[in-house]
């Protein structure tokens, strides 16, 4: 490929100023200083180095290619002394620098950073599937410069092309029962202000500025070119932006196809604007010399109903009106509350959509044009051509594989997490143009309810795939923890290590160093701004840290930490009440109920009886171990109650089980007489029953959320959630087989297990 190696001259005068590479140098070594440092969750001055750093390059566009190539050289020295906790950091903060850059880092830093992205091959996960990630996208860049922003800008924007017809938006949803009305109007009110400066039309010319200035360098004058589009009319606008893409996918698509003829395209778009704009040239010293990156396109949502996210989703593949997201957006600043929008469905856990149809399929039913007489030959009933179409077994395997978690067949059972999907799409995703990333804000309740919503999802998708064979379905998490006073209170025989409210962030920030840096840092931080008196620079664009933070994760974040769901089935007191089943993430807990007993045993109950707390139970379950073996146990105890946790508190003992403390009363002997003490034990399992063999009741709250709590149960049977197509499959398999319990048809080739994936930097770093 017959591709020119010349450098602009900005970029020359950039790499001469030595005070701005020794400043670029020292901010990037505060960074990797910051990643060596064993500090606690959530600092609140952590994440601000990395945004500074990006920030520099935003005031002074020019100096990308310094920081390119400091980043180039720190990324040589990591591999070169064996320091790979920089590797992915560095080589994020790398990338997203060469994509907000334009026109000024030469060629030769590209090559460099390609041959090493394809050095990571050679490593193991996540460095392997990050290096292959990037060393695709540098490839397609070096064919085709500027492709990689055209794309982000084109699909984050809903810019309107045949050629690249992908979209993405971000769904961001806060619950306002857990999150307060500060921090709401905080969030809704950066948004707002992030929209100011990214109209249709000035993200169109962004991507036309960036395209020409990347292929025709120094051929191209950037401020005459920037008068020349900002003279134009939207229609203008729009044409010009649709013969860019054409040109620049077209070339990405024929990889072999000579470099010069792309220029060629560019250079007559380039040559009809400055013929058609001769006037607009005096104008062009009044230009900025750089292109922004506009934010991605984001709307917000209060949580306020249980089919939310599903409607939501819905009607970003069937939007109804442009205006209706901003309509939306000033309610939360007005009075708190999103309207909810759309048509009211009946519930996740529904069939299929239903349509009124008035066409009979009759030809002679079809409505005629006013001018056409029917002739007498037409006058026969006769049925439209067509065929009805019945999805093949493959098909439905396929879209069923693509919207599950699992990705693929069914897992073998072991013990270890799975995390860091591949980032190429398999074919049956190819046809999804739409690109959906849900963002939760809040603690550990917040993503409990998010579980809830993806099983009430999948379930309604196994029924009929709606969703799933047009969009694709990211999660992104950012942890946000007001200073309030904890809603459990700690009895005397509470179990310790119950009011941790963030552990899934902290889970996520011990094997992701970079989410530790740049999202668990706005846990405390985003209340923190919530709070401060407003001003002017609040809400300029330039200064929007949570917007532009949030931007960088649902960017760069690309790999997927899967988290096992458990279900669990309720047995209460009253025989007469059916058993209740639910769903849980991260922590389910087993309080003693007050004992209120009867007249008869308080007549005979005996004055110096020590009162001994909690109640005899028994426990039924599979203990798991590294080996991978279970062994079903059988043990009765007398205990004043337990938790079950499903997010492990140490990195290194990171297995896919349920880690059970009990808290048991052990009754001992002194001189005084009779007393008891308290022991804790823990169990590792997948599955346990626990049975009250009193007429002691207890009560279950699931996800530390007060407002999951039953009560006067007696009995509990957890499991792993399975996936709802696996149990639809199997069940319409066992219909027709005689092969027992086996998995036969499609359920064998299907995940068992529901996986809720949270997006991260790097996956688990081992």
């Amino acid at each position: 490929m017959d591709k020119p190696t010349t450098t602009s001259s900005s970029s020359s005068l950039a790499v001469e100023n030595p005070e701005v590479e020794s400043d670029f140098l020292r901010s990037v070594h505060a960074l990797l200083r910051e990643l060596d440092g064993q500090r606690p969750a959530f600092q609140s001055e952590q994440g601000m180095l990395r945004w500074t750093l990006h920030k520099k390059i935003d005031r002074n566009l020019s100096n990308g290619v310094l920081l390119v190539k400091i980043l180039v050289k720190e990324l040589e020295r990591a591999e070169r002394y064996g320091y790979r906790q920089y590797i992915i950091p560095l080589l994020h903060t790398l990338m997203y620098t060469l994509v907000k850059t334009s026109g000024i880092h030469p060629d030769y830093l590209n090559v460099g950073v390609y041959d090493f992205c394809k050095k990571l091959l050679t490593l193991p996960k996540p460095y392997c599937t990050i290096g292959l990630h990037y060393a695709q996208q540098l490839k397609l860049e070096r064919t085709v410069p500027g492709i990689l922003y055209q794309r982000l800008v084109s699909a984050e924007q809903s810019l309107k092309n045949d050629a690249f017809p992908y979209q993405k938006k971000v769904f961001m949803f806060a619950d306002p029962d857990l999150i307060s009305e500060a921090v709401c109007r905080a969030i809704a009110t950066e948004i707002k202000a992030a929209r100011t400066s990214q109209s249709t039309r000035s993200c169109m010319i962004y991507v036309i500025e960036y395209a020409l200035q990347e292929g025709l360098k120094e051929h191209c004058d950037f401020r005459i070119l920037q008068a020349i589009l900002q003279a134009k009319p939207l229609d203008e606008i729009e044409h010009c932006f649709q013969k860019v893409v054409a040109a620049m996918e077209r070339a990405g698509r024929d990889l072999n196809a000579e470099y010069n003829q792309y220029v060629e395209e560019l250079e007559k778009i380039y040559s009809t604007l400055l013929t058609t704009s001769k006037k607009d040239e005096e104008a062009a010293a009044e230009g900025n010399p750089g292109i922004p990156l506009p934010n991605p396109n984001i709307s917000f949502h209060l949580w306020t109903d249980e089919d939310q996210l599903c409607e939501d989703l819905v009607l970003f593949l069937c939007p109804q009106s442009q205006s209706c997201e901003d309509d939306s957006l000033n309610q939360v600043l007005d009075s708190f509350e999103i309207q909810q929008m759309g048509p009211d469905y009946d519930g996740c856990e529904q069939a299929r959509f239903s349509v009124l149809s008035t066409d009979s399929g009759i030809e002679r039913d079809l409505p005629l044009p006013d001018d056409e007489v029917p002739e007498a030959e037409h006058s026969r009933l006769q049925r439209k051509g067509g065929i009805k179409k019945r999805t093949s077994t493959l098909d439905c395997l396929s879209l069923l594989q693509t919207g599950s978690s699992g990705q693929g067949a069914k897992p073998a059972g072991k013990l270890h997490r799975k995390c860091g999907g591949s980032v190429m799409e398999p074919i049956a995703q190819m046809k999804r143009l739409h690109t959906a990333q849900v963002l939760v804000l809040g603690d550990d309740r917040v993503l409990a309810r998010l579980v809830q919503a993806y099983y009430s999802l999948r379930k309604r998708e196994s029924r009929r795939a709606y969703l799933t064979p047009r969009l694709k379905v990211q999660f992104y998490y950012v942890p946000v923890m007001e200073e309030q006073p904890s809603s459990r209170s700690m009895e005397e025989y509470a179990l310790p290590d119950l009011a941790e409210p963030c552990e899934l962030a902290a889970y996520l920030g011990r094997v992701d160093p970079w989410y530790e840096s740049n999202v668990n840092t706005l846990c405390h931080m985003i209340p923190k701004l919530a709070t401060m008196p407003s001003t002017p620079s609040k809400t300029s664009v330039s200064e929007l840290f949570i917007i532009d933070v949030i931007a960088y994760y649902v960017r760069l974040g690309l790999q997927p930490i899967y988290f096992q769901v458990y279900t669990v089935k309720l047995f209460f007191k009253n025989e007469r009440l059916e058993p209740a089943e639910d769903i849980f993430l991260t922590e389910l807990l087993v309080t003693l109920e007050e004992y209120e007993p009867s007249r008869d045993n308080l007549l005979m109950k005996k004055k110096t009886m020590i009162e001994v707390p909690g109640a005899d139970v028994t426990l039924v379950y599979k203990k798991v171990s590294l080996s991978n073996r279970e062994k079903e146990e059988t043990t009765s105890l007398r205990s004043t109650g337990l938790v079950m946790k499903a997010i492990p508190s140490n990195e290194t003992e990171d297995l896919v089980c349920l880690n059970v403390s009990t808290a048991e009363i052990v009754k001992t002997a002194n001189l005084s007489g009779r007393s008891y003490s308290l022991l804790t034990n823990k169990i590792r399992t997948r599955n346990i029953k626990m049975q009250s063999t009193e007429q002691r009741s207890f009560t279950v709250c699931l996800d530390k959320d007060s407002r999951r709590v039953y009560k006067n149960v007696t009995g509990i049977e957890v499991s792993p959630c399975l996936e709802p197509s696996y149990c639809l499959q199997k069940t319409r398999a066992r219909r027709t087989s005689l092969s027992g319990d086996e998995d036969v048809g499609l359920a064998k080739y299907l995940p068992k297990s529901l996986l809720l994936p949270i997006n991260t930097f790097a996956g688990i770093i081992q």
